[in-house]
């Protein structure tokens, strides 16, 4: 049963998607409309949204071509605008609060939709590319109309719609959050990554871990990373499984948003939906139309006996009883990925393969998930059972007396305050610091089209009505928002609390940047690439003696665990007195598994010949 469509008139959100190049010629306006939201509005009344939209779109390109149309603000509604790709706009449509100074954030509701259109080609490719493949968009409509749905079902309370309000302003959409771990659980998870990328034999793949909500190992791009990471936290990660609701939402327990008001309550979709749609979700018949896999629906991924995440949403194999297994597009490689994913207790691993190096299909991915049993195991019990270790649970990122948000936007990564305790502040700080981020959110955008590719460094305070002080910082594209609720502190006092905090508390996840541009980069890129590749290095030590083989693992002060290695050096035999002194001789002996220590280690060199 789909997700219903709510009757608003003029009232609460609309949501639309339309192609500016189709609908040009008198009597094919309705081919524009790719999406709409309520459905059940009559189409004179969405082609009215949409022919504003689109004159709104074109009226500011007049005077600005090259900065896109992003918001337009009207005495009752903000209109909220995305242009997902080339002629192609997301379009929202919400009612401005009468009672409260402000509700939406428009970046906030900006990345809803951005995220929308991410996951969407995750799954089902470009708009673009579905309307080239059938010009006459039904197909493109088949697919939106159920993936949307099913998203905006993340958004229900109840029977109510609610969309990031002002309670949701110390979380950062489209950001992941990193858990942080010490450097012997570091290497663990380095080492079962390269296990896990070996399953598949030379077949180049990509994996992510995550630990209960929190990623700690990618070898994607950053927009794969957080695209797939988004899915996961949805659908996959152990939480999501038991609650069958999104585990990172602000809707979860005690952090309720402001409902969008809404004429009516859910019902099931509707014939207008089945008539301008054509989705198989609300008509049977439309189910033999067109396949149409739908990757957010709710309750359809379970763990299977062997550890494997399962779903029956790709359908059932036609040689077997079987499951299909997922697949998702990444726009790094630009191919198609099986999704395989497995997990252990609160550790969640991903493995993406490509589908071209898969020739037997399902056959030869039971032998893949066959290869990680065997081979990773052992690993993935050793690296939940130190992770475990070392989480302090929901509160491990809490700061007594600061409700805070972290965000790192060079690398998309974002740490908050626990959802529990941001619930303890009072409306009138979350109405302040919300207030705060609109004006950071228009000053960036302002120095962006003022001074492009410069971060632009700024502080900004706000006094609430209750006395709390809501802070900004922003500096190296790395930002900062605080609220301290402290009856009678003065503006001097909440700047040096900002300094402590700053100073006390920065990104654990620099420390990771660091290391990891240090193997990448730095002098141990070395024995970073001995370790991908599978290649040689000399590693000349202090005893005069010289190892020649490949590293496994290492870490920054050069300790190594090596293979194969040939251990070389130099003897003089001893002759007696009066004899002609002997010639040095050459000895060697093989090792098949050795741990180096790193303060007896002098030159490393790559690749000798």
């Amino acid at each position: 049963m789909g997700l219903a469509s709510i009757g608003t008139g003029s009232e609460g959100m609309q949501l639309c998607i339309f192609d500016l190049r189709r609908g040009q010629h008198e009597g094919q306006e309705l081919d524009k409309i790719l999406f709409f939201f309520p459905a059940d509005l009559p189409f004179s009344t969405q082609l009215s949204v949409i022919g504003l939209s689109e004159g709104l779109i074109t009226f500011t390109r007049i005077f600005s071509p090259e900065a896109a149309c992003e918001v337009i603000e009207a005495e009752r509604h903000s209109h909220v605008f995305y242009e997902a790709e080339p002629d192609i706009w997301m379009v929202m449509i919400v009612e401005k609060s009468k009672e409260l100074e402000t509700i939406w954030r428009i970046d906030a509701l900006r990345e809803v939709l951005k995220e929308i259109h991410c996951l969407f080609m995750m799954f089902h490719g470009s708009i673009r590319a579905l309307l080239d493949k059938e010009p006459g968009g039904e197909l493109t409509r088949a697919h939106l109309y159920p993936f949307i749905m099913d998203y905006l079902r993340d958004f229900l309370v109840g029977k109510k719609l609610q969309l990031p309000s002002f309670r949701d302003c110390l979380k950062e959409r489209r950001t992941v959050q990193m858990l942080t771990v010490g450097r012997e659980a570091a290497i663990e998870v380095q080492t079962l990554v390269r296990t896990l990328e070996s399953c598949a034999g030379n077949t180049s793949c990509s994996s992510l871990i995550l630990f209960q909500d929190l990623l700690v190992s990618t070898t994607l791009s950053p927009e794969d990373t957080i695209n797939l990471f988004t899915y996961a936290v949805l659908r996959l990660t152990p939480h999501a499984l038991s609650s069958g609701a999104s585990s990172w939402s602000y809707l979860r327990k005690g952090n309720s948003s402001l409902p969008v008001t809404t004429g009516s309550t859910l019902v099931h979709s509707g014939s207008v939906s089945e008539q301008f749609y054509g989705s198989r979700d609300t008509s049977p018949a439309g189910e033999n139309r067109y396949r149409i896999t739908r990757p957010l629906q709710h309750d359809k991924w379970f763990k299977g006996k062997d550890g494997f995440l399962i779903t029956d949403i790709w359908g059932v194999d036609a040689g077997s009883s079987n499951v299909t297994t997922p697949t998702v597009w990444l726009q790094q490689t630009e191919e198609r990925m099986y999704l395989c994913a497995y997990q252990y207790k609160s550790l969640t691993l991903i493995l993406l393969i490509p589908l071209s190096s898969i020739l037997s299909g399902e056959q030869g991915l039971s032998v893949v998930k066959q290869q990680l049993l065997e081979n990773a195991s052992l690993k993935i019990l050793k690296v939940e059972e130190k992770l475990s270790k070392g989480w302090g649970g929901e509160n491990a990122y809490h700061v007594s007396g600061y409700r805070y948000l972290l965000v790192d936007g060079n690398r998309d990564i974002s740490r908050a305050s626990p959802p529990g305790k941001v619930t303890t502040l009072t409306k009138e700080s979350l109405l302040a610091l919300n207030r705060l981020r609109e004006e950071v959110d228009s000053e960036k955008s302002r120095a962006k089209w003022d001074n492009p590719g410069h971060d632009k460094d700024m502080e900004v305070c706000i006094r609430a009505k209750n006395n709390a002080w809501a802070i900004a910082r922003i500096t190296g594209g790395k930002e900062l928002y605080m609220v301290l609720e402290k009856a009678n502190e003065t503006l001097l006092y909440a700047s040096e609390a900002v300094e402590k905090f700053s100073n006390s508390r920065p990104m654990e996840e620099d420390t990771t940047k660091t290391e990891e541009e240090e193997f990448n980069t730095g002098p141990l890129s070395v024995l970073m690439m001995s370790v991908k590749n599978n290649t040689q290095v000399l590693i000349n030590c202090r005893n005069n003696k010289k190892l020649l083989g490949r590293v496994r693992a290492f870490d920054r002060h050069c300790n190594m665990v090596l293979e194969n290695v040939r251990e070389m050096w130099t003897e003089v035999p001893k002759t007696g007195k009066g004899k002609k002194k002997a010639l040095p001789v050459n000895k060697d002996r093989f090792i098949s598994k050795m741990f180096l220590r790193g303060d007896s280690v002098i030159i490393v060199l790559r690749n000798p010949k």
